[in-house]
């Protein structure tokens, strides 16, 4: 017992000596196609990603697409989630690389990439995603490497250790997925059954045989690629985990801060309404 306390500080002392180690277990799990759970942020508060990630997971993923999160709150949600040893992954913008760039300097372990649509598309984010020779990020001083004091140890490491998951969310992306798959810098690729739906014209219809054999052709191509494959279950059950698990996706986003309090406050509403009834 002793031995593993000593184990556990000595990896601690690891992660605040090497600004990436986080970032680089999440990227090998990634890769390695191992079992993995996200949870996500929409309400731009640190204090919800503390919750998430003190809990059980791998990362903790917060939506800057569709949400007013600003930087200054990006940047507070990254250290929290980095308190615990968790993985942060923001979204970006569709084809925002300015705020991409500025979210790798507050210290994002990765991307979420959505709307990606080809190969052009992740051409552009890996260019801004990695160090020359290999893309054209800028070199600054920043949170990300403790403002210089891990300066050599991050620039080092960070193209190796940086992970990149795109959303294909569109008919035509699924289309494209063959050669989406085979980008060398792609770690995981993530459905989004919302806006797939909507590109079908049966927008929110997740159930629709024409949006699972679509996102069935996503998973058979990351199998085929050796890639990560994801997607998010807004409410998740054990039921529905093991489900998507056996069609063979790798990786799951379970839940929202959103979704998990709206689903609250409908039971909370429904014994409101009991009560009531019971007078």
């Amino acid at each position: 017992m002793v031995n593993e306390r000593v184990q556990v500080k000595r990896e601690k002392r690891m992660d605040v000596a090497d600004p990436l180690a986080v970032a680089e277990r999440l990227r090998r799990r990634l890769k390695q196609r191992a079992l993995t759970f996200g949870a996500w942020i929409s309400i731009g508060h640190p204090e919800i990603a503390s919750i998430f990630a003190g809990a059980r997971g791998d990362f903790v993923g917060f939506d800057l697409e569709h949400t007013t999160i600003d930087f200054a709150t990006a940047q507070q949600i990254i250290r929290a989630c980095h308190e615990f040893g968790r993985a942060c992954l923001p979204r970006i913008g569709p084809g925002n690389l300015e705020q991409l760039s500025r979210l790798l300097d507050a210290g994002a372990d990765g991307v979420v990439v959505p709307q990606v649509q080809g190969r052009d598309d992740i051409e552009r984010v890996v260019d801004a995603l990695r160090y020359p020779p290999a893309g054209r990020r800028s070199f600054g001083v920043a949170a990300a490497h403790q403002y210089g004091r891990a300066f050599d140890a991050y620039v080092r490491s960070a193209n190796a250790s940086l992970s990149l998951i795109v959303q294909v969310e569109t008919i035509g992306a699924v289309e494209q997925v063959k050669p989406i798959v085979a980008h060398p810098d792609v770690d995981g690729v993530m459905v989004g059954p919302y806006d797939l739906s909507g590109s079908l014209g049966i927008p929110g219809k997740l159930s629709d045989p024409r949006v699972t054999e679509a996102a069935g052709r996503v998973v058979t191509a990351c199998a085929s690629a050796g890639k990560s494959c994801g997607t998010h279950l807004v409410r998740p059950s054990l039921e529905g985990i093991r489900r998507h698990l056996a069609d063979g996706f790798t990786f799951l986003v379970l839940g929202s801060d959103v979704f998990n309090l709206a689903q609250r406050s409908e039971e909370l509403d429904a014994m409101i309404e009991a009560c009531h009834a019971d007078r």
